[in-house]
């Protein structure tokens, strides 16, 4: 039984309220915002049985606008980059918002994890739906997007449904900071994947190549700590690993990505998804953010593991597709975050 409670409302800036709603069912309790369809904290039990939250947030509105971190968010119109913003649908070319190195990063400025989503329950969990209108971004078409987060278990999971009246790259994703320790450091965890293959990148985060793991640093079919990644070669430009690993093309049928373990606390987090494509982060570049008790969060301190369509799809379709959603189609994403203690 998943336990829901309506907590008190935060008052948004910029006008109307962001309403937070907590879901248990007593093994996962999970805190979640009207704001951006955020996971504000997620408590799991550790190799003691002890609850504790283990992904990154603020305390307030003001705080989740002012940080570019995009912590705990459901990003979109289209997570990731899309190079110079640019793509065409036939013969018609679309311009989207510039926010990142010459790129439109995670739907741009104004992406869906600023917008005030609404929210509702349901029997095990919570429902919330955005509509994005024509030109949001520069994103032609009127998107509607259903999020759900449900509780099965020691499993959260992740279902996204979106429609467009007009053809749209499609692409969303839950953009969680996890920490398993609630420390000040994730270098200590350990990364394993089950995946074969991953994106080489130019210098602002666009594919150029399908590589193979085998002989690479990023060979991550055995758990391998963090920390050791840090120097080697294929991580100096992005000073850590922020790298799109990919799985074979599944439909809606649900594969094994890997396991993200910590073995201080003995908590373990095992991904599974429809998505072709999973951006490991390892929040190289989160220093100076404004977390919970204001605390300044530092480098390396989360681990965004990112189920996703492919970066830059419109325009690289021969990769995994072109993620472009055509009306009368439904975009489906789902993954099950399985949470263990050992």
């Amino acid at each position: 039984m998943v336990r829901i409670r309506t907590l008190e409302p935060w008052t948004d800036p910029r006008g109307g309220q962001i309403e937070r709603v907590l879901m248990d069912n007593g093994t996962i309790a999970v805190e979640v915002l009207s704001l951006g369809g955020i996971i504000r904290s997620l408590w799991t039990p550790d190799k003691a049985g002890e609850r504790a939250n283990i992904v990154l947030g603020c305390d307030s509105v003001e705080d989740y606008l002012k940080q570019q971190a995009h912590l705990g968010a459901v990003a979109g119109r289209f997570v990731n980059r899309i190079a110079k913003g640019q793509f065409s649908v036939g013969e018609q070319h679309y311009q989207l918002d510039i926010n990142q190195a010459g790129n439109c990063l995670h739907g741009g400025h104004e992406g869906f994890h600023r917008k005030n989503w609404q929210l509702g329950a349901l029997p095990d969990g919570v429902r919330l739906s955005l509509r994005s209108p024509d030109g949001d971004m520069g994103f032609p078409g009127n998107c509607n997007v259903q999020l759900d987060y449900r509780l099965v278990g020691n499993n959260l999971y992740v279902e996204i449904l979106a429609c467009t009246d007009k053809t749209s790259p499609i692409n969303l994703s839950q953009h969680s900071y996890f920490n398993l320790d609630a420390s000040d450091t994730t270098l200590n965890h350990q990364l394993q994947t089950d995946a074969k293959h991953y994106l080489a990148m130019d210098e602002t985060g666009i594919p150029t190549a399908v590589c193979a793991t085998d002989g690479s640093s990023l060979d991550l079919s055995v758990a391998t700590q963090l920390q050791s990644l840090l120097g080697q070669e294929e991580f100096t430009r992005t000073s850590g690993i922020d790298h799109c690993y990919l799985l074979p093309q599944s439909e809606s049928k649900l594969q094994r990505f890997g396991t993200l373990s910590s073995p201080l606390s003995g908590r373990s987090l095992t991904l599974y998804t429809n998505q072709p494509g999973v951006q490991v982060y390892g929040a190289n570049y989160l220093q100076g953010t404004v977390g919970k008790g204001q605390q300044v969060l530092k480098q390396y301190q989360g681990v965004c593991l990112e189920p996703q369509q492919i970066p830059d799809a419109p325009n690289q379709a021969h990769i995994a597709g072109d993620a472009l959603v055509h009306p009368g189609e439904i975009y489906h994403h789902i993954s099950r975050y399985q949470f263990e203690n050992e």
